[in-house]
């Protein structure tokens, strides 16, 4: 079959874009032809078989998404017309997934959509304006898939249609060959970081991932550690700033990266104290390179981050987010029992199903 796919991917970074390359491989390893329809790029190009189409327009902030709606589903029909395509699915219910819905409505294509997160607990909850379209996206789908059971619920809290029935959940995946342990901590030479334990986020650098608390928890910290902030985005200059000006020592920022499966094996122990969050990407990635982790008692989080890998805390208590990094450090037993059953946590996100009916 044809199934066209329409939202954030590589060279774009960031767990949508993950996610749709792991289905995407799947379903080209089954024998099956892939278009990815992605946002503007100078370094586009098909990747593991898969057809990569970037569009036109401006990458800019706040028309980014108005812009692929418009260009993504120009191009969406542009393909249906073309390829023949069989299945639509959208990545993101906003602008991708109401693109996605529109086109396979008007072509009389089943229509697949995914909520990432961000769009249900961010764009729906905190901006009334996206409510009516959001709703018609979810209305307009024949089938909606939810990353976690958390977002499933808050999907269902919506009250459309019919609803319940047709949304199903949906995990993250983990490549458990790609992240897996590695003795070479190749990243920690490269950084030339000193012998201390290395305490890790990665993740765009945005208020809702809460980088500001981690870095404020270092200072309550009783433990010498350096702190790594991989990403980029719109807090990382004044981030940055804070440091400079408070004197913070041991904090690195690294910017944007393409290659955390050979960051994460250098770290000690890998922190996500996010405001909110669907799933949570880098935990399980985290969790395959047999690391222990913390995270928010929040969302998908909690649904990760069980007693034998990791620790839950309250995204606005610096405190207590500092003295549980001080205990797993400090801690060997503890640390040791994560780290042992940190893989076998990961194992259970590392098979890719693949959702669509038509293929069952």
């Amino acid at each position: 079959m044809k199934i066209a796919m329409i939202g954030q991917f590589p060279p774009h970074i960031g767990g949508v874009g993950v996610h749709i390359h792991t289905l995407s491989k799947k379903l080209v390893e089954e024998g099956h032809e892939v278009y990815v329809i992605t946002y503007p790029h100078k370094d586009i190009e098909n990747i593991d078989g898969i057809n990569v189409i970037g569009t036109k327009g401006l990458n800019v902030p706040g028309l980014r998404g108005i812009l692929f709606k418009i260009n993504g589903k120009k191009s969406l029909e542009k393909l249906v017309k073309e390829k023949d395509i069989d299945i639509i699915h959208g990545h993101y219910l906003f602008p991708a997934g109401l693109a996605a819905v529109e086109v396979g409505n008007n072509e009389n294509i089943p229509t697949y959509v995914t909520a990432h997160g961000s769009d249900m607990f961010e764009m729906y909850k905190k901006q009334s304006f996206m409510r009516p379209i959001i709703k018609k996206v979810l209305k307009k789908a024949d089938v909606i898939l939810a990353v976690s059971s958390a977002l499933k619920d808050e999907i269902i809290n919506t009250n459309v249609k019919g609803i319940k029935d047709k949304t199903r959940i949906y995990w993250n995946s983990v490549d458990i060959d790609k992240f897996k342990p590695n003795n070479d901590y190749k990243f920690k030479k490269e950084m030339n970081l000193n012998d201390k334990p290395i305490v890790l986020f990665i993740g765009n650098i945005i208020k809702r991932k809460n980088v500001n608390s981690l870095i404020e928890a270092k200072k309550l910290s009783k433990t010498d550690y350096n702190l790594v902030i991989v990403g980029d985005g719109p807090l990382l200059k004044s981030l940055k700033e804070k440091v400079a000006k408070e004197n913070i020592k041991d904090v690195v920022f690294t910017g944007k990266r393409n290659d955390i499966e050979d960051i994460i094996p250098s770290c000690d122990l890998l922190v996500l104290p996010s405001y909110s969050e669907s799933f949570g990407l880098v935990l399980i990635e985290a969790l395959a390179c047999s690391k222990p982790v913390i995270g928010s008692n929040v969302g998908g989080i909690k649904e990760i981050i069980t007693d034998d890998v990791g620790l839950l805390v309250d995204p606005n208590n610096n405190k207590e987010i500092s003295s549980k990094i001080d205990l797993i450090l400090n801690d060997e037993k503890l640390k040791e029992n994560f780290k042992e059953n940190a893989r076998l946590r990961a194992k259970k996100f590392s098979k890719v199903e693949i959702p669509y009916d038509e293929l069952k």
